[in-house]
């Protein structure tokens, strides 16, 4: 699939919404992607998550491991694409820090490809990264559907694959021009926190 492609699939269901928004790494921007929109259609999530196995089949992880909320439906579209399993993180609500629970295991060794939906700042996906690397799992890479970051070949120490980039502006809050110009702020992602 072309980035216009990928694009193209948000857009026509809605996903690319314009306002502003207050993003899961605390950045606001006038832009945000809700890729469960796109993801609620399964012809839709299958042909998009079978276009990013192609590009990481040669890596060949054994497992597909992902943050939740995010990317929990892509994670799982890309381990049936690639007939793999699929496991993820999730954040424990008293420390807010990202676990391996229900009874998910890495072997020592095991090779593991972590994937989000989207990538802005990684936060969620590094987090998960860190905790399977701690349990003895090795990374092969880390992809998501769209690279809004401006280069997340610059923020991980391994492989990157993305199956579209989109460059979006985004601020810290003190610097955000739409809080200066009063305009509310929304936070649609899965982390409802403020």
């Amino acid at each position: 699939m072309t980035n216009d492609e990928v694009l193209k699939a948000y857009e026509e269901t809605h996903a690319l919404l314009k306002g502003h928004f207050r993003l899961s790494s605390g950045r606001h921007s006038d832009r945000y992607l809700q890729s469960a929109l796109v993801m609620q259609f399964p012809a839709t999530a299958e042909k998009l998550c079978g276009a990013l196995a192609g590009k990481i089949k040669s890596l060949n992880p054994q497992v597909i491991v992902s943050p939740a909320m995010g990317g929990l439906f892509v994670g799982h579209e890309l381990a049936r694409a690639l007939k793999l399993r699929h496991i993820f993180t999730e954040r424990n609500k008293d420390n807010d820090a990202m676990e391996l629970r229900r009874g998910f295991t890495v072997e020592k060794g095991e090779k593991f490809f972590a994937v989000e939906d989207i990538i802005t700042t990684g936060k969620s996906v590094k987090e998960s990264i860190q905790v399977v690397r701690g349990l003895g799992g090795e990374p092969v890479g880390v992809g998501c559907l769209i690279d809004r970051s401006g280069g997340a070949d610059k923020v991980f120490d391994i492989p990157v694959r993305a199956l579209a980039t989109l460059k979006v502006e985004s601020w810290e809050e003190k610097d955000c021009p739409l809080c200066k110009q009063g305009l509310p702020v929304v936070k649609p992602g899965s982390r409802a926190k403020f």
